[in-house]
């Protein structure tokens, strides 16, 4: 019962996190949003970080870490905010729902993974689903909503590369330490982009709607939300934990329905089932309970 209480309670967390990203973006512009998030995130888990840092062993694939920050956190969510700039936050959670298939073309073309006939069927009905969000408007190519619909793909391709990249270089390596590495090079990338186009807010100027954004996508998205999917990894099983994947955009809608007075459109909710049908047909059933790599820095 632990288990389903924690599902449901990330798949609401993140769902959540679309609608603090609209309302950051607003006023921190795209790089003070990843900023901000990644610093809140970073600071919540420091001090566990640092109540098990005797635990951390060498070497630490430093550059590796690095890597896996800038495609699982600087980048991706620069996108997500500079789609949401365009699109809604429930458009922006839909498309996110792509991750798993983005992760599997990656892994095909740069990592050596085989891809089934199976999962090219996923994969092809899960595009049509983007498809079908555009309403097969094939004009949107030249409007703004491309441009938000685009980098939101864009997005989902960086995390592709970056859970590829995670289990090749760093799956040894201790979720916290690296939950905790991926934050603070996120921060690092979001302070640069945030000087870069002078976008960052000064704190006199901040409103409540930035206070909050800041408390729940860096304490809760960015920090209590990866404890909560680890706790599920770890409790349950992986493929249990990726079933956050398809309560996601459900919870998001709600949210953004519900906050932001976004509609919820056929051709939303359509796209939406097309997607998490390519996603489950996409995703390999595992016929044993799948085992977590044992870690040599910190679990």
């Amino acid at each position: 019962m632990k288990l389903y209480g924690a599902l449901i309670g990330l798949s609401f967390i993140w769902g959540l996190s679309f609608v603090f990203i609209k309302w950051l973006t607003e006023s921190a512009g795209v790089w003070g949003t990843v900023f901000l998030r990644c610093l809140a995130g970073a600071m919540l888990l420091m001090p566990f970080l640092w109540t098990k840092r005797k635990q951390v062993t060498q070497p630490i694939p430093w550059m590796s870490l690095v890597i896996v920050g800038i495609f699982n956190a600087g980048l991706p969510w620069g996108l997500i905010a500079l789609s949401e700039t365009q699109i809604t936050s429930n458009t922006a959670a839909v498309i996110n729902a792509l991750t798993p298939i983005c992760s599997g073309l990656i892994g095909f073309l740069f990592f050596d993974k085989q891809i089934t006939k199976k999962q090219w069927v996923g994969i092809i009905i899960g595009f049509i689903g983007i498809l079908v969000l555009v309403e097969f408007r094939f004009s949107v190519l030249w409007t703004q909503s491309f441009i938000g619909i685009g980098t939101m793909c864009i997005a989902t391709i960086c995390y592709g590369f970056a859970s590829q990249y995670m289990k090749k270089y760093v799956a040894h390596v201790g979720v916290l330490f690296v939950t905790t590495c991926t934050l603070i090079v996120g921060a690092g990338i979001g302070l640069i982009g945030s000087f870069a186009t002078h976008s960052m807010p000064l704190p006199s100027d901040w409103n409540y709607h930035i206070i909050l954004s800041i408390i729940g996508l860096g304490c809760f998205g960015s920090g209590i939300a990866h404890l909560l999917y680890y706790y599920l990894m770890k409790e349950g099983s992986p493929e249990f934990a990726t079933t956050v994947t398809y309560l996601i955009p459900a919870t998001a809608m709600i949210w953004g329905h519900v906050l932001l007075k976004e509609a919820i459109t056929n051709h939303l909710i359509i796209g939406l089932l097309l997607i998490l049908v390519g996603v489950y047909v996409s995703s390999k059933p595992s016929v044993q309970k799948a085992e977590l790599p044992k870690s040599t820095c910190i679990d």
